[in-house]
């Protein structure tokens, strides 16, 4: 009997043990459950470092960002946050081997750390003038742009 009175005193005590264990659970679980993150981020997925300039358009119209650099295969994150337009615009120079990755959409750069409001009249008002590729979103909340060596398919 000794030993059924032993067990018996022990149930709500194990009980207890594993409730306060479910319930600490459940709290981490809440308290490390914050938003997911959603930003725009560029991968480098060349063997060369290179410069990024960005182009978007926000509640107060076109804007264009530069420079972040990226070492070769890193990745950096452009934006924080939700992202708030579908389409994105880059221009990115090789600094290592020369070269750039542009495309059609003309849009204000300078030479160093800049961010300009407008896209007309770059040269008149001081700035250089770069085509930037576009990039479609699809309207994500997140987005990560892989910018590989030229005639070679990401993976």
């Amino acid at each position: 009997m000794t030993s059924a009175s032993s067990w018996s005193a022990d149930l709500p005590a194990s009980r207890l043990r594993r409730a306060a264990f479910l319930v600490l659970l459940l709290l981490l679980a809440v308290l490390g459950a914050g938003p997911a993150r959603a930003d725009l981020r560029m991968c480098n997925m060349t063997g060369s470092r290179i410069g990024i300039a960005l182009g978007y358009r926000d509640s107060g119209g076109w804007v264009t960002e530069g420079w972040w650099n990226l070492s070769a295969k890193g990745c950096e994150t452009l934006l924080k946050g939700a992202l708030a337009a579908r389409y994105y615009y880059v221009f990115a120079v090789d600094y290592d081997r020369g070269g750039e990755w542009s495309g059609r959409s003309l849009m204000c750069t300078r030479d160093r750390e800049f961010t300009i409001r407008g896209v007309e009249d770059c040269l008149a008002r001081g700035y250089d003038r770069n085509g930037f590729f576009e990039v479609d979103t699809g309207e994500q909340k997140s987005w990560t742009i892989q910018l590989t060596d030229p005639g070679r398919a990401g993976p």
